[in-house]
């Protein structure tokens, strides 16, 4: 089970951040987070969650997940941190400084790339090499923000290159200044979207992930193995 960027507050990096803004914080283990771990102990699911986490004086885009027993087995945070108009997130967080992104769970290895994280193969390929199945990826994409096609296609690759299931969960709806579109989708490790949710509506998506299919993908037969990082460290500027 997963949720959208910030999906338990308005979209609060809209407007720039203000004292009040900024109490709406809280910890993890916190309020959110035990309301969901009782209902994951209930029903047996995994949650990967996001919420707007405050650690002492710090602030965070953080995804706790949750496993099957309750427990907190981790928390991802959001590293690179985006400033745009309508995404005025540098006023709210701190850029991450866990270096923990995949978490063990009873259903697998839970990777987590939080919406801008997203755009950075580094961080994607990152996921793979510390054993993500599944890449979740709670967002808040606006209506018209990406060229035809890529919305999807980004991830597809990612998805591709890695050989790993991504799970996009996006926020939907008008809200005070932007509006997002929804449209989340499932890929497998072959880079085919096997499930999506329709554009500007609430949605429940659900998809069936064969974890056999990661072994038998071309990233896990050939990419990651022919890999030669001792060689990507020779790469310098060209004046």
């Amino acid at each position: 089970m997963a949720f959208s960027e910030l999906a338990f507050l308005p979209f609060l990096p809209q407007k720039r951040a203000s004292q009040a803004l900024l109490e709406l914080a809280e910890s993890v283990p916190g309020p959110t987070t035990g309301e969901f771990c009782a209902l994951a102990r209930k029903y047996g699911v995994v949650v990967v969650l996001n919420l707007f986490e405050r650690d002492q004086e710090k602030t965070y885009d953080s995804s706790p997940v949750i496993d099957v027993d309750g427990s907190i087995v981790g928390i991802t945070r959001m590293i690179h941190i985006m400033e745009s108009e309508g995404f005025y997130e540098k006023g709210y967080y701190s850029p991450g400084n866990k270096e923990t992104f995949v978490h063990r769970t009873q259903k697998g290895m839970i990777g987590v790339a939080i919406c801008y994280d997203r755009h950075f193969p580094e961080y994607m390929r990152g996921l793979a090499i510390q054993g993500a199945e599944i890449v979740v990826v709670p967002q808040a994409g606006i209506l018209g923000e990406w060229p035809e096609g890529m919305f999807e296609a980004e991830l597809r690759v990612a998805a591709f290159q890695n050989g790993y299931y991504a799970a996009l969960c996006n926020r939907v709806g008008k809200e005070e200044v932007l509006h997002f579109s929804g449209e989340s989708y499932v890929v497998d490790p072959l880079g085919r979207v096997i499930a999506r949710a329709p554009q500007g509506k609430d949605f429940i998506l659900h998809a069936d992930c064969d974890l056999d299919l990661i072994k038998e993908s071309p990233a896990k037969k050939y990419f990651l193995k022919d890999r030669r990082p001792d060689f990507y460290r020779t790469f310098r500027l060209i004046d």
